[in-house]
């Protein structure tokens, strides 16, 4: 039974013609289709909400990744590995969409378009020494805005940061969230950047 995968069901099929025209019902789950049918028992239906309410895409996701990764060692010969449970890791991500929208675009699946290169100067990234410590704050506290950890970092280290450079943060933490993101959902592996910074920053 498929809870979570919308797809469209022909309601009516016309010629007029040589023409065929066809329409369509709003898109819905199969489950949701048996929740709306008249044919489908109230017992059947008490049934059927209590295994929606019981799954978690996100966790189906995760064990999808790793069957694949499974299958994909046994095609290559090699001995399948356990990989480990992210229950933790799932419960950062979702706290972190709290948010995330007030980052602008953090989907896993966006990727920004390549830049051309630079010729121009460029500066040393002023939050190099202390990312570790936004990344560890970022990791303890995943629901934390950038401008939040900015004036965190500026009373623990006082003259360090001027306000001037919020939005350099702010993107770098933007960063950071969508590859987390991305190698949570779409199962990829560490980027660079992700626990260094980029020690080269444009100067605009």
């Amino acid at each position: 039974m498929n809870f979570f995968q919308p797809s469209f069901k022909l309601a009516s099929k016309q010629r007029v013609g040589a023409r065929v025209v066809k329409r369509y019902h709003l898109p819905a789950t199969p489950s949701a289709r048996l929740l709306e049918s008249d044919a489908v028992t109230a017992e059947v239906k008490d049934k059927l909400r209590a295994v929606a309410a019981s799954l978690d895409p996100l966790r189906l996701l995760d064990e999808i990744r790793k069957m694949q990764h499974h299958l994909a060692e046994l095609a290559a010969g090699e001995v399948p590995t356990v990989l480990p449970v992210r229950d933790q890791e799932l419960e950062k991500f979702l706290k972190s969409l709290s948010t995330a929208w007030k980052s602008g675009e953090v989907r896993p699946t966006h990727r920004d378009m390549p830049k051309p290169m630079r010729d121009w100067r460029t500066r040393v990234d002023p939050f190099e020494a202390a990312w570790p410590l936004i990344c560890r704050w970022l990791e303890s506290e995943t629901d934390r805005t950038a401008k939040e950890i900015f004036q965190r970092l500026q009373a623990e280290q006082p003259g360090e940061f001027p306000d001037g450079q919020v939005r350099t943060l702010q993107r770098r933490i933007q960063e950071w969230r969508t590859t987390q993101a991305r190698r949570l959902i779409l199962a990829e592996p560490d980027a660079v950047g992700v626990d260094t910074p980029n020690v080269a920053v444009a100067t605009w």
